[in-house]
């Protein structure tokens, strides 16, 4: 009876605090994740970060054309002018007896339009307008890595639920195995078999009920997983999702050797672009801070104009009536900053910027060498053992074959074929949650190689 008890205290281990669901609406991996990266918050919070360092660019390139081109108008009642003399209107500038009018009121107008535009700036524009362009180029690729990230969330998501399902298979299995044991105990109760106590009778009830929480909360967490698959596609209440196969099997792909997914990394990760695009941002920023030294030729435009009908204009080009006239100058000018000192300032702080983005590039090497090994190391331990379970696992079903025959011809003891039982229903658990790991190990590696794990698929 004890070996029973064991037995059966064997599948109450079994079962996994994971999930499971209703089918209504079949979901591969590839379209899971690909909605779930469209249904992210997350995703388009960080996407404007990708917009915020392209509108920079429009704004480095606005500056070289027309940066500054400015109007400005004014307009109010003014009084007229009256002179007690016969000099003619545009002649008034002459009248030392010119006296307001306050009688006699008119509307005043006033434009004013000032450009420039630079001609030579000795490259610091075009400069500038790389720098926002290199820096868009850093955001787009820290996008691409945070894409990727949720992307293996969302994998391990997709394949736990498969674990799930193959759980709740064998919770079902050990259920009827369960009774067919309270069964068994009930029939040597009647017939009067002393190898069945009263000791063992309440092991077996305890268990029981132990086997039924545990039963109850495995359910629980498996509504719970629905509703987060539910959630992360965006479902309606009537809409239930699942994988669409229930099995979770090993991912079709052969490990290749180290060397090959480290060099990878080092080219293509997100992350190390995103540290080369700001590398050249820092470098074209300093060069542009460095120009600043040098003037700037420029060409500009200035044009004022007013008009106030009742204060007449006057001919002479060196007196203006500040309410009627008209005048406009356009020519070349040089423009400098000759606060060297902080243009100096600004360049060192340049410089210090170039060499952080490089010294963050060799950090950030470093800890993707680090951390390609050790997912490496897991997923070559990982497939190892699922390989080994897997011939354990045939090894075991040919032991319960040959244990059912021997009790079907009454030549075995059930207390084998319960052990036998036990093992196959072990491996073939530890299988399943072997390969679980070796799926998830393996779209680790793919992540901290650069590759993209919608090319992952599981063996049918």
């Amino acid at each position: 009876m004890r070996k029973i008890i064991s037995a059966l205290s064997f599948f109450v281990l079994l079962i996994p605090a994971t999930l499971v669901a209703q089918d209504t609406v079949q979901v591969s991996l590839q379209s899971f994740i690909e909605r779930g990266v469209e249904n992210s918050g997350q995703i388009e919070f960080e996407k404007q970060k990708v917009s915020l360092a392209e509108n920079k660019i429009d704004q480095a390139q606005s500056q070289r054309y027309l940066p500054q081109f400015n109007l400005s108008t004014q307009h109010g009642i003014v009084p007229g002018v009256v002179s007690q003399t016969n000099r003619p209107e545009d002649e008034y500038y002459l009248d030392p007896d010119l006296e307001n009018d306050w009688e006699n009121w008119a509307i005043f107008t006033r434009a004013e339009v000032n450009a420039v535009q630079p001609i030579f700036s000795w490259g610091a524009l075009k400069n500038a307008v790389k720098a926002a362009k290199s820096s868009a180029i850093a955001a787009q690729k820290q996008f691409e890595g945070q894409k990727a990230d949720i992307r293996l969330r969302l994998f391990e998501l997709y394949q736990s639920y498969l674990l799930t399902n193959e759980i709740l298979t064998l919770l079902d299995e050990a259920k009827n195995q369960i009774d067919k044991i309270e069964q068994k105990i009930k029939e040597q109760q009647e017939e009067g078999d002393t190898d069945v106590d009263e000791s063992d009778l309440f092991k077996f009830q305890i268990f029981k009920s132990e086997f039924d929480i545990r039963a109850e909360e495995v359910r629980e967490e498996a509504a719970m997983t629905q509703r987060i698959w539910n959630y992360v596609l965006n479902a309606d209440d009537n809409t239930v999702y699942v994988p669409d196969t229930n099995f979770l099997d090993p991912v079709e792909e052969e490990l290749k050797e180290l060397n090959y997914y480290r060099s990878y990394a080092l080219q293509n990760r997100a992350e190390i672009n995103a540290i080369e695009a700001g590398i050249d941002a820092a470098e074209y920023g300093l060069q542009a801070q460095k120009q600043k030294n040098y003037p700037t030729l420029f060409i500009g435009l200035s044009g004022s104009f007013a008009n106030t009908p009742n204060r007449p204009r006057q001919s002479n080009p060196f007196i203006i009536n500040n309410s009627n006239y008209l005048s406009g100058s356009f020519g070349l000018g040089i423009r400098q900053n000759l606060d060297f000192l902080s243009i100096r300032a600004d360049v060192e702080k340049g410089q210090i910027q170039q060499r952080q983005a490089k010294y963050l590039k060799e950090a950030a090497v470093d800890g993707i060498v680090l951390e390609i090994n050790q997912a490496y190391k897991e997923t070559s331990l990982s497939k190892v053992k699922v390989d080994k379970t897997d011939e354990a696992h045939v090894i075991s079903k040919k032991w319960l074959r040959q244990e059912q025959l021997d009790y079907d011809f009454g030549m075995g003891e059930t207390k084998d074929l319960i052990d036998a039982m036990k093992k196959e229903l072990e491996l073939r658990v530890k299988l399943k949650r072997e390969t679980f790991d070796y799926n998830k190990n393996i779209a680790n590696l793919y992540r901290k190689t650069g590759m993209s794990i919608l090319d992952l698929k599981n063996k049918n």
